[in-house]
């Protein structure tokens, strides 16, 4: 199947992106709705979740992405492998993602992944950042205890950014340490992570825990 071709950057604070997201009806989309649920939040294309539900078909994943011809493309690709675990789901996650995860069974929600989110590099456009204190108090609230984020980026100013949100909020834990993780903890790689990589540039990593207290 051919790439559809879509713009590299969607400004999210545009009219066209604030309405929220109106939830399907979830158990018409995973064949077993009570298996934990690993959400992708700036999912892309969403190959990485597409490759991640054939290996954990244990798992529940839904993909968020804010262009929409991307959605359409990937959940042509799910149905063409016939995955019952995999979803798209086209939202800006900064209006929607609470109206998203409350229609989720309670505690159902166990692992989150931001990968390579825009970095908008003007700091008049740091606003448009996916990561904003408000999205880290809506993954505090509905992940469940036990559960873990995952971030990277290959711009350490914007991994720094994320990881400075996250270690203020009293409900995640930062992991390793607080030192950069030197592996992706995940089976699979983005296909951006494996671009940097064969670049031979750095990819900067943290993982977080929500423990129980």
């Amino acid at each position: 199947m051919a790439r559809v071709r879509v713009r590299e950057h969607v400004n999210p604070l545009s009219i066209r992106y604030q309405a929220s997201a109106s939830p399907p009806d979830w158990t018409k989309i995973y064949a077993d709705l009570n298996l934990p649920l690993h959400l992708d939040i700036g999912c892309g294309r969403g190959r990485f979740l597409w490759h991640m539900a054939q290996i954990q078909t244990d798992w529940n994943f839904l993909g968020l992405e804010i262009r929409e011809p991307l959605v359409d493309e990937a959940n042509l690709w799910r149905d063409e492998k016939g995955l019952t675990n995999l979803h798209y789901l086209f939202c800006n996650a900064n209006s929607s993602l609470k109206p998203i995860l409350e229609t989720l069974p309670a505690g159902i929600l166990q692992r989150v992944s931001i990968q390579f989110p825009d970095p908008w590099f003007k700091k008049k456009h740091h606003k448009r950042r996916v990561v904003q204190q408000e999205l880290v108090s809506e993954l505090a609230t509905y992940l469940a205890v036990g559960g873990e984020v995952f971030i990277q980026s290959d711009i350490e100013e914007v991994e720094v950014e994320m990881c400075d949100r996250f270690s203020s909020h009293p409900s995640f834990q930062r992991q390793n340490g607080g030192e950069w993780l030197a592996e992706n903890p995940l089976p699979v790689a983005t296909e951006r992570e494996i671009a940097t990589q064969k670049r031979g540039e750095p990819v900067y990593r943290a993982l977080y825990h929500k423990p129980g207290f």
